[in-house]
């Protein structure tokens, strides 16, 4: 039956982003939304023009409306496997935001549940569908670059001033293990980068890292500056993300004030993604050097709220078309089982492979 019902759980910063979807297609059509406190989610509906939604503040009343064929989960980290599961259960196809899980134990109940249900289960995981990261990828795919053999990612997080504002509440919790899981950057905005990196090159054998740490204030760590190299289970290809806090500069960007860049390098030439969630340079997104040429894509699509209107639209196609997501519960483990092999190495000063992380 068409429009597939929807209800948001979660009416926090990222709503802003993870509604968009939703709103361009007659697919599917927002008939609720559930916050802890109702007058947040009586705003959304407001600006939104969801007039017609139901407002809900514990989610498992909106579990219980009939209409409800999807629901989104925008919930701080420590709650996913709570609410995934009982929507699961209720026969509630379910979109979890990254990280999905505070671990692979929990990971596997939500698996489990989903599979057991009969419903689909995605990691709601946009920068894989970033059109910028798309071209590259075709690109690379089409052999443009001869034999791809090392992606580097380049990320600075800059002052806190710059870009969209932020709650003071949605940062906090990031910075409490027991509710975030990890820290800020390479456990909560790290999913992304380590997503990416299997997007491109595929299935990871050994990570190993360095993740140093810099005080904000009285209890507030930030995991930064940090690099995590890894060698991809085909052989010859490795890849590199570093990660810095500079505080005093200011990156423009109508999101989070961070600067993402990607250099993937093959036999034939090189191709650098030159922006993300930051806008810094004035050159196209995408830019591929071979034969002693470069070539410049101009007019792609490149702000970041086009790879979540992508990210939902896909997952629309993937239920009413009854084929399996980017990324289902299974992939999303093995991003999860990426990022914490990070962790782990860093914590052991070891090579960890993603495969033995339980």
């Amino acid at each position: 039956m068409l429009p597939l019902g929807v209800g948001i759980i979660g009416c926090g910063r990222i709503f802003d982003l993870n509604v968009l979807g939703y709103l361009q297609t007659d697919k599917a059509k927002i008939v609720a939304l559930c916050d802890s406190r109702g007058v947040r989610a009586k705003k959304k509906a407001k600006e939104y023009g969801l007039s017609e939604a139901k407002i809900y503040r514990d989610y498992n009343d909106l579990l219980k409306d009939e209409q409800v064929d999807l629901v989104e989960i925008l919930l701080p980290h420590f709650l996913h496997k709570e609410v995934a599961i009982a929507a699961a259960e209720a026969g509630k196809h379910l979109s979890v935001q990254k990280p999905p899980a505070m671990n692979v134990k929990e990971m596997d109940e939500m698996i489990s549940a989903a599979r057991k249900a009969g419903v689909k289960f995605k990691v709601y995981e946009n920068f894989i569908f970033y059109p910028p990261y798309r071209k590259a990828k075709e690109l690379m795919d089409a052999g443009e670059i001869g034999e791809p053999h090392m992606i580097r990612i380049k990320m600075t997080s800059g002052s806190v001033e710059c870009g969209w504002e932020v709650p003071l509440e949605a940062w906090m919790w990031r910075f409490t293990p027991d509710q975030c899981g990890g820290g800020p950057t390479i456990w909560d905005d790290g999913y992304h980068k380590f997503s990416i990196a299997r997007y491109f090159m595929g299935d990871v054998e050994k990570v190993f890292s360095w993740i140093e740490t810099t005080e904000l204030g009285p209890g507030l760590c930030l995991d930064s500056p940090a690099i995590i190299m890894w060698k991809y289970k085909s052989p010859g290809k490795l890849g590199v993300w570093d990660t810095s806090f500079a505080p005093d500069m200011k990156i423009n960007s109508k999101y989070y004030g961070t600067d993402e860049r990607v250099e993937i390098t093959g036999t034939k030439g090189y191709i650098w993604v030159n922006q993300c969630t930051g806008q810094l340079l004035d050159i196209p997104s995408v830019i591929m050097y071979r034969d002693g040429e470069l070539t410049r894509f101009e007019n792609l699509r490149c702000d970041w709220a086009d790879s979540f209107i992508d990210s939902t639209l896909h997952f629309i196609y993937a239920i009413l078309e009854d084929k399996e997501p980017i990324l289902s519960g299974e992939e999303g483990k093995k991003v999860l089982q990426f990022a914490l092999a990070a962790l782990k190495s860093a914590e052991t000063h070891k090579e960890i492979s993603p495969d033995e992380v339980k």
